[in-house]
């Protein structure tokens, strides 16, 4: 996309205010709204999802792997009583006019082509995080869903929490006083993902179009259904795979937008494996006013640490986002208030949907949740340049740093490159 073009989408500030009130429900949409669901593993929680919203029914599911077709069809049957259609190519879905949603939970590197794809064709996107493998996709979406005027809700789901929600208020409106910096935590115990060997594509899997708009690469026996997250042409490593959620968390209560500075350091430190992404890393993003950082732990639980997923540091006590809500500690560090119950995807789906039927301002919209993927390729830049990113947030662009903007964007399959 040139430059100029970028301007279309300047003023991060103003896009989901935009959004809100241009990307109105014109199509005065029946109460019963018919989905498709992209990606059968992730997918089957939007499949339930959707099905707990009074009138909405699944119309497809899409898998390039007929073993999840089968299991998945079964399941969905279950819940509702019109029938189900499984297709292997997502294509088939968007070529049916009477779908309203396609909604995405395959690979990362699926998310922005399979959204601009879907937004052409006329659908309303739920799509998962990042929502984008890179920086160019980024962009290129948000544009695509303005330019068509379509709904797109991105599945960071704690957006739609209602005692998140509550807490990032008490951060926003002075509750622990002037805030000034943000700590994003993730801990796991993930294995080694071994050393892969070429071999034939299993006959359950349509690779081909497993790998859409990736340059052809030859199948390996160590890459399907998860481990492509931790390999650069597939996947964006932790941080876009779990940083995303508590980064946008953070941004939220900070109430900023793009970094100014970032960086971003750490390793694969615990297997000789095949993985290219770092298993322990630590981000810091510069807001100008304002930072944050995400420490990430992929191989290593911390469990006596106790970390929150983010905690905001303000004059008069630290606020902590924990599971479904928060915790407040006064500066001595004794609790003062605290609203932690479950985490639940059904709200973030009734926002969708009523975003479409009612005009209801979404609580990821594209245009802001692409803010949020942008700090994980800023801070995959970083990484894997060695270097410190400098960022113009109103130009949309790497400032004096080739290296990382040799990072912006992807080659694609031919046929595969998003248009607008």
């Amino acid at each position: 996309m040139q430059r100029r073009r970028f301007i279309l989408t300047a003023g991060a500030g103003t896009l989901t205010a935009a959004a809100t009130s241009s990307l109105r429900a014109q199509d005065a949409p029946s109460q019963r709204l018919r989905v498709g669901v992209m990606g059968l593993g992730r997918g089957m929680a939007h499949v339930n999802g959707f099905q707990s919203v009074p009138g909405v029914e699944i119309a497809y599911l899409c898998d390039v792997d007929s073993r999840r077709l089968e299991s998945a069809a079964s399941q969905a049957a279950k819940g509702q009583e019109t029938p189900v259609q499984t297709v292997t190519d997502f294509r088939r879905i968007l070529e049916d006019k009477d779908v309203d949603i396609l909604s995405i939970a395959a690979p990362n590197f699926w998310h922005a082509p399979a959204t601009i794809l879907a937004c052409q064709a006329g659908k309303h996107v739920y799509v998962e995080k990042p929502g984008s493998h890179n920086a160019f996709e980024a962009l290129a979406m948000v544009e695509t869903a303005r330019h068509h005027n379509r709904r797109v809700q991105m599945g960071n789901q704690r957006r739609s929490a209602p005692a998140i929600r509550e807490g990032i208020e008490q951060v926003r409106s002075g509750a622990i006083g002037s805030v000034r910096f943000a700590r994003c935590w993730y801990d796991a115990a993930r294995g080694s993902i071994g050393k892969g060997q070429p071999a034939p594509a299993p006959n359950w899997l349509d690779y081909d179009l497993w790998q859409g708009p990736v340059p052809e690469t030859p199948y390996r026996d160590n890459l399907v259904h998860y481990n492509w997250h931790w390999m650069w042409t597939w996947g964006g490593g932790e941080l876009a795979n779990n940083g995303v959620h508590a980064l946008d968390v953070a941004r939220w209560g900070l109430g900023v937008d793009y970094p100014a500075v970032v960086s971003c350091a750490g390793g694969r430190y615990h297997f000789d494996d095949d993985q290219e992404t770092p298993d322990t890393s630590y981000a810091v993003f510069d807001f100008g006013s304002c930072g944050a950082a995400w420490d990430s732990s992929s191989c290593l639980p911390r469990r006596h640490e106790h970390h929150p997923f983010v905690s905001f540091y303000g004059e008069n006590g630290i606020l902590s986002i924990e599971a479904g809500g928060y915790r407040i500690h006064d500066p001595d560090g004794k609790e003062r208030q605290n609203a932690v119950t479950g985490l639940d995807d059904l709200p973030h789906f009734t926002n969708f949907v009523n975003s479409i039927r009612k005009d209801e301002p979404l609580h990821a919209e594209i245009g802001d949740a692409q803010i949020s993927a942008m700090l994980c390729h800023l801070g995959n830049m970083a990484y894997r340049t060695a270097s410190v990113v400098r960022f113009d947030g109103g130009q949309r662009r790497v400032i004096e740093n080739d290296a990382a903007q040799a990072l912006w964007k992807r080659s694609y399959r031919e046929g595969w490159a998003p248009t607008i």
